[in-house]
């Protein structure tokens, strides 16, 4: 490994230790909001209604009721927001040593750091973090402070333990126009794809708890369970289209590299899993008016379907796009 290799090993390295203090503030953050004054909700049952020309019911957080509380004592309201502040800025500091460390890799390699696991990890991170901060910093949501932090350590963590490998060429078959369409449209659906994700887990976290009557501490503090079902359909919405080029780029480019667009290999074969999966949810969301509960799960499962594709795929079958380990 030459020095700038080292040198972006080191970076990335120290990204992820960053990340994992991150992942204390804001574990501290969510532990000092324990007092956070109740939200919502006294129910009042289910009411019928029409949705997509059908009878459905809403649920019952939707006919709520505010209930008294004691206000948080303002002593744990400065600690939520101290910790929620230095969370915050350990993410910024590791965000700054990751795009350090991926443009190091670019530079030791002469090319663009997206050949392999460790690259397209390590990328796709860097989208996933610059979006929840620009969300933090500008709009004030630092929510999903949390679980980014802990995605991003968990992630880092496997890429420089299981996925990394030492700077090489490309293989021939990258060599194309449509490598660089391809992988920056597949990093940004990912990262759109995860927060969707990590927004519908939430949402059954915030659901539950306004089921249950009465939501306090840290789930207080997130938007409504409605406002992040919206934000998991936004998400997912912004990437299906972005992920359906991702498969077309793909099959034009294995045209020039294999000499066929489509050969049922089993990284193409799951990549279509996953498309149908977000396309079923889309579906139904705009003609079924599917929302809540049914909605989040199938947002999880192709979060989960999308990363498979990328680590299972990748790790546990052999097939043409095993180079990218």
């Amino acid at each position: 490994m030459d020095a700038l290799g080292q040198y972006s090993m080191l970076a990335m390295v120290t990204a992820a230790v960053i990340y994992l203090f991150a992942v204390f503030a804001h574990a501290a953050e969510w532990a000092a909001a324990r007092n956070a004054g109740a939200v919502v909700t006294k129910t009042k049952g289910r009411v019928p209604v029409l949705v997509g020309g059908a009878p459905a019911e809403l649920s019952d957080a939707e006919f709520a009721e505010p209930v008294d509380e004691p206000a948080e004592p303002e002593s744990a309201k400065q600690r939520t927001n101290l910790f929620g502040r230095i969370g915050i800025a350990l993410t910024s500091v590791a965000l700054a040593s990751q795009i350090v460390a991926v443009v190091l890799r670019g530079m030791a390699a002469d090319r663009l750091p997206w050949g392999n696991m460790y690259e397209f990890t390590s990328t796709s991170l860097v989208f996933v973090v610059a979006v929840y901060l620009v969300m933090a910093l500008k709009f004030g949501q630092r929510w999903l402070g949390l679980p980014v932090a802990m995605l991003s350590t968990i992630g880092l963590g496997l890429a420089v333990t299981v996925f990394y490998v030492d700077v090489a060429p490309l293989v021939p078959s990258l060599h194309s126009a449509w490598f660089l369409f391809h992988i920056l449209a597949a990093t940004v659906a990912g990262a759109a794809f995860t927060l969707s994700g990590l927004s519908a887990i939430l949402y059954l976290l915030r659901r539950r708890a306004e089921m249950g009557g009465v939501v306090r501490g840290y789930l207080a503090k997130v938007p409504s369970s409605d406002a992040l079902d919206r934000f998991t359909y936004v998400m997912s919405a912004f990437a299906f289209p972005l992920f359906t080029f991702v498969i077309a780029a793909g099959s034009i480019w294995a045209q020039y590299a294999w000499g066929r667009y489509w050969g049922w290999d089993p990284k193409e074969t799951w990549s279509l899993v996953t498309w149908a999966i977000y396309a079923a949810y889309l579906h139904a969301r705009s003609t079924a008016g599917w929302k809540g509960k049914p909605a989040a799960i199938i947002a999880i499962v192709g979060a989960v379907s999308f990363w498979w594709n990328f680590v299972g795929i990748n790790l546990l079958v052999s097939g043409l796009h095993s180079y990218a380990k």
